[in-house]
Parts: C-alpha cells; structure tokens; sequence
C-alpha cells in the first residue's frame, strides 16, 4: 500500500516540547488514513527492557510508546511524560515508532549472554494498536523470539492479533506462547465511551475464539473492573459467561487502579459522563491509587464464585498493585 503521508518539520515537531529530546528521532508523520494522529518514527537503541517489579517476568518489549486505544483508564498514561507530553490527549494521539525494532531486538537475542528468558509483550502500550496496521513490527518480532528459542506472551486489546494467528501457531511448536485479551467491558456503549479506540467485545471474543480453533490458548484479563460500572453480579456473570463460550481457558481480573497522569483524566471522564458516582468514586479511592481494601475483598467474593462457576481457571489473586508512593498519598482529591 502507497501510505500518502505528510512529513511534519522540524519546527512543527518542536512545538511538541519533548520531541527535541529524541536525538534518534528519525521524522514525524500524519497520514489520512489515521487522522488526528502522528506518528513519532524513532531509531531504538535497544528493544529488550529490563523490568524492576513484582511482575512475574523481567523482560519487556514496547514497540510503541502512547497508544491509539485512548482507554480512560489505562495505566501507561503517566509513561508519555518523558516526553513533556500530557497523559490525557497526547498519549492517545502522539505515538512513538521504533522502526528498527526487529533488527535492534536480533542483535540482542543473539548475544551470549541472551538466557532465553520469558519475555512478555503489551505490558506497557497495546502491540496491536491501530499503529501496527501500518508498520508490521510484530511478525518480525514473534519470528526474531521464536528463532532466538524464547518464550513469550502477548497481551492485546487489538483484533489484528487475528492476522499473526498462522505465525504464532507455528511459533508456539518450539517455544511457549502465551496469549491473553484484555476484555473489561461487557456493554457496548459503555465501552465505546471508556475504550474510544478498541475493538468491539464481540470482535474481541470472536478473536479469541479464532486463536483456540487453531489450537491456541487463551487467556482474558478482565480487568480493569470498574466500581458501580462493571462490577455488578449480573455485569460480571454475562461477561464471563461469553468469555468461557468463546473458548477462553482462563480468567485473570483486577479493580480499577489510578495511578499518576491517570486519574485526572479518567476524573474528567467521570464528571462528564457518569456525575452520579464522583461522590462514590471519591470515598473508594480519595486521595490513593487503590480502590479501599473493604472494596477489593468485596469484589473478590463475588467475581471468583463466577469464574468457577463458569469453567474458566484463575489467574493470581489480583495483578500486583504497588502501594501509592508518599508524594500521591499527599497529592489532591481529584474526585
């Protein structure tokens, strides 16, 4: 396909502060067929990231920084400000490229000291964001991993996933393949407003039954669930149940978690289309990241009943949250 971009200049590009940062930023680009978006095309330096957390792997690939999913809730958010960009707007419509991924990530797995370690995709940014549909990074990825005898996983939003469906397959005949689809909202206008520029549940589900027809496993995170929006007995069994139909093997599920850069903007979303709870949202979470502990256990008495009740197994008991840091505690209210 002939892509017919616009190649923006240099003092455009300075008009986004953090642009002047990127010594190895090769050009910046729109393009009709994603409008309202720009994409920053950079020059890595290195594709494996090291990860300093309890998340149960220590590797880590992001071929995009910001992410065209524009989901309110998304913890990335904050990971924009390295680049002076804001987490709201900025994060969902300046995305950073690093072109040459694939072969910075070859050089890598080809080094001795490579222990062919797990390494887990969609931590940070969503691999199969709109942004793929033009640069084909991850085929290059899977196949750089899977030659290299590394494990990985991939956990996405997008339905694109449905395109590597072949590759990943035979990739997962020498190595391990884990797949997982994030799927936190059952009714479509509410996703609609919340996830602006993810695919549907119901495309979501289809793509996750595609993957187990070719022998695949799949797991569904359902998460983020969301207090007074998503998290109702009624809400959680129908959306569990059409994730066992579709073939799932597994449930993972965390509460809502606002971290820095990310509660004011979902805040703002709040106000705007659900007034009625701030007053709530306000007594669960204050002035922390985390709902209330009183809340938690209460979403997990009623959730874990459902997913056995459904078939699916259980992922860990929440995904790790770390605890608010003293300078968030201090920051605040913005409900």
């Amino acid at each position: 396909m002939r892509w017919n971009d616009r190649e923006i200049r240099s003092d455009e590009v300075s008009a986004l502060p953090g642009m002047a940062k990127l010594a190895n930023l090769v050009r910046s680009v729109q393009t009709p067929e994603f409008a309202g978006m720009t994409f920053h095309e950079v020059a890595a330096k290195s594709a494996l990231n090291k990860v300093q957390s309890d998340m149960p792997f220590r590797w880590t690939i992001n071929p995009y920084r910001g992410c065209s999913h524009a989901c309110v809730y998304c913890y990335a958010r904050a990971s924009h400000r390295y680049l002076d960009l804001d987490t709201g707007e900025d994060f969902d419509s300046q995305i950073v490229v690093k072109v040459n991924v694939v072969e910075v990530l070859e050089a890598e797995l080809r080094r001795s000291s490579w222990s062919r370690e797990h390494v887990a995709l969609g931590s940070n940014t969503d691999p199969y964001q709109r942004a793929e549909g033009r640069y084909e990074l991850m085929p290059g990825i899977i196949r750089a991993l899977s030659s290299a005898g590394t494990p990985f996983s991939i956990l996405t939003k997008g339905t694109l996933l449905r395109r590597d469906l072949p590759q990943l397959v035979a990739a997962s005949e020498s190595v391990s393949v884990s797949l997982a689809m994030s799927i936190a909202v059952g009714d479509d206008s509410l996703q609609q407003s919340i996830e602006p520029g993810t695919p549907t549940t119901g495309a979501r589900l289809a793509t996750v039954q595609a993957a187990v027809d070719r022998g695949l496993d799949v797991s569904v995170f359902v998460m983020p669930v969301l207090p007074y929006l998503t998290d109702s007995i009624a809400q959680l069994d129908s959306l569990l149940e059409r994730i066992a139909d579709a073939g799932a093997s597994s449930v993972t599920y965390a509460p809502l978690n606002l971290r820095p850069g990310v509660k004011p903007w979902f805040a703002q979303w709040l106000a705007r289309h659900q007034p009625q709870l701030v007053g709530r949202y306000r007594a669960l979470f204050g002035d922390s990241t985390n709902a209330v502990k009183s809340y938690r256990a209460s979403l997990a008495s009623r959730i874990k009943p459902l997913i056995a009740k459904h078939g699916l197994g259980y992922g860990p008991d929440e995904i790790p949250m770390r605890e608010p840091t003293r300078s968030e505690v201090a920051a605040p209210t913005l409900f």
